[in-house]
């Protein structure tokens, strides 16, 4: 008989369930999480604390997090928000 568990989401999967294997420009909690590869609740912890990009706040109940930032942010070494901030330029 064939195992029908779910398998566990690995740090190294793609952000989301994406047939055509394309990043998504935008991600949520739960998916950037995954992509830095920290729980959720220490995702949120980070975010309250400062200690990552600011998200993009679509509506009041849509925050969601840039890709290519969190990228960028990552090979800068994770700087805290104020920092990255000024390092980078507004974006619209």
């Amino acid at each position: 008989m064939a195992d029908t568990r779910t398998a566990r989401r690995r740090a190294t999967d793609p952000p989301v369930n994406d047939p055509t294997g394309l990043d998504p420009l935008l991600l949520s909690a739960k998916d950037a999480a995954a992509m830095l590869g920290v729980g959720l609740r220490t995702f949120r912890a980070m975010d309250a604390s400062g200690r990552l990009p600011a998200p993009v706040r679509l509506s009041p109940g849509c925050v969601r997090w840039r890709l290519s930032e969190l990228r960028d942010w990552v090979a800068a070494g994770g700087p805290p928000r104020a920092e990255w901030a000024a390092r980078t330029p507004a974006r619209p």
